[in-house]
């Protein structure tokens, strides 16, 4: 049995299987699995008390805690993908019938860096021409990293529940409310499929939601560890992918992946600095404009160097 034992908080997806089941295993470390739910509680104990050697992290999460010192690093480990234009709902009775009505109105929001958050608005920002700055954000949450302080247009919520902001009034709009069954709401984009595919068309980007970090102590003290956990997360990976390809999806999860997949044009999943580098270039200006980071990183500066040219 390997001596190093790494303490991994991850999310239980079809990619993570192998991890979790045992049946894909490193040599020359083990992952002590310790699940935490729900999943954004992960990256709020690493940013917060630095608790797990491995982590699974928002990638805005992760910005915001690298602009503010926290020790770790992302490898080029992408876990989780999506499209945000179906995240949206609106009150009925606040009159909103397109993107430009959301113009002086308040939206609802878990927080202000979320990583769903930092997409939609830049969706709505570029995509519709809705000034961000005009629109008040209301937060049935904190941020993860403490340090961060909010622009003076963000404002705190007494709920703890976006959805019953919506229902209630409270907010006319709401980002990640999550499906309510109610005449009440309806999505802002009721053909989101088709929006998301036409708005990848024209950015290419493929959104990232979350990524894996790693303590960097860990990762000086073992200059080997940064690949060979690349290597791990990929072959974990592969049999998921291969299963999607020849049986189909098996779950409303495997599904969402093969939808994702036929709009990106191929693996939903993809473990790739370079390839995914427009893509962070783009989110990276989105959190800068949207005062999440003062300034912009550089792509490379997120990862190991030894870990760009990787793919899985």
């Amino acid at each position: 049995m390997p001596s190093l034992v790494l303490k991994t908080a991850i999310g239980n997806y079809g990619q993570t299987e192998g991890l979790k089941d045992g049946s894909v295993k490193s040599d020359r470390f083990d992952l002590e699995h310790v699940e935490i739910t729900p999943v954004p509680m992960i990256f709020r104990r690493m940013v917060r008390g630095l608790e797990f050697d491995v982590a699974e992290m928002a990638l805005s999460t992760y910005l915001c805690a690298k602009h503010h010192g926290k020790a770790f690093t992302a490898l080029p480990i992408f876990l989780t993908r999506a499209f945000y234009h179906g995240g949206v709902a609106v009150n009925v009775d606040s009159g909103i019938q397109s993107p430009a009505d959301l113009a002086g109105k308040r939206i609802g929001l878990r927080s202000y860096t979320l990583t769903p958050g930092i997409w939609t608005k830049a969706i709505l920002k570029d995509q519709y021409g809705l000034d961000l700055d005009s629109v008040t954000w209301v937060l049935s949450g904190d941020e993860h990293v403490a340090e961060y302080v909010y622009p003076p247009n963000v404002i705190s919520s007494e709920m703890d529940s976006v959805a019953e902001m919506l229902l209630s009034g409270e907010v006319d709009a709401a980002i990640g409310a999550g499906p309510i069954d109610s005449p009440k709401v309806r999505p802002l984009f009721p053909n989101a499929d088709e929006d998301d595919k036409a708005w990848h068309n024209q950015t290419r980007i493929y959104p990232i939601s979350h990524l894996l970090v790693v303590k960097d102590e860990l990762l000086a003290a073992e200059p080997w560890l940064a690949e060979e956990l690349f290597s791990l997360f990929a072959d974990a990976k592969k049999p998921y992918i291969d299963r999607l390809q020849s049986q189909g999806p098996a779950n409303a999860h495997d599904e969402e992946q093969i939808k994702m997949g036929r709009i990106a044009g191929g693996d939903p999943i993809p473990y790739d600095f370079e390839g995914t580098r427009h893509t962070l270039e783009q989110f990276i200006q989105f959190n800068v404009d949207q005062k999440i980071i003062p300034t912009a990183f550089q792509p490379e500066e997120l990862f190991p160097e030894q870990t760009l040219s990787l793919k899985g």
